[in-house]
């Protein structure tokens, strides 16, 4: 499948290219064995000329069918190259950036692959419920991999100590797996997965 990268992209999103757009389809919740819940997602990314995707997500329980039950949740967040921020960024809150792009040029984006030939990257991503995950990992070609660094909770938020996501682009469609530690023992489970066609 050919990905079209917009003309206004900035250059340290080339690399994320792939998952701009809106994704739907089905997953399963835990393992995905007999017994395990649906349900329906769609998530999109998007960009609006900053060194950053927008990310959000909204999923159902549905039944085995795929008629939709229910809402799930939402969550939504943001996803960069993981550098060091300077002038040209915006922040902190509303202070502006520099007109032009931090790194202007592809050959400035190879600069920053790292030693496995991908590229760092960093996701924050936030729930219902007092929760904020600040995840690190990698890209590589259309796969990523991100494990959290920390897990903000409020004090009443349920108990949530860490997770890993993984996607992969294979054959046009988005796959994805997340292993959360949120009981006894903080040991990651299977928390979910799905596969997510492109919306045109």
């Amino acid at each position: 499948m050919a990905i079209e990268i917009p003309t206004d992209l900035t250059p340290e999103l080339v690399p994320l290219s792939w998952l701009l757009g809106t994704w739907e389809g089905q997953g399963r919740l835990g393992s995905g064995g007999a017994g395990s819940e649906h349900f329906f997602q769609s998530a999109t990314f998007k960009q609006d000329g900053l060194p950053y995707l927008q990310y959000s997500a909204e999923s159902w329980l549905t039944d085995e069918h795929g008629t939709r039950l229910r809402p799930l949740t939402v969550e939504t967040g943001f996803w960069a190259l993981g550098r060091k921020l300077n002038e040209a960024d915006v922040g902190p809150g509303l202070v502006p950036a520099e007109t032009v792009p931090a790194l202007k040029s592809a050959d400035e984006v190879e600069e920053l692959r790292n030693t496995n030939g991908g590229f760092d990257i960093t996701a924050t991503i936030v729930h219902p419920g007092g929760i904020a995950e600040l995840y690190y990992g990698q890209i590589k070609g259309p796969q990523i991999q991100l494990a959290t660094d920390m897990v903000m909770r409020g004090s009443q938020s349920k108990e949530y100590s860490a997770a890993t996501r993984m996607f992969g682009l294979v054959n046009g469609d988005l796959f994805w797996r997340w292993d959360v530690a949120a009981a006894r023992g903080n040991e990651l489970e299977a928390h979910a997965s799905a596969i997510l066609k492109k919306v045109a």
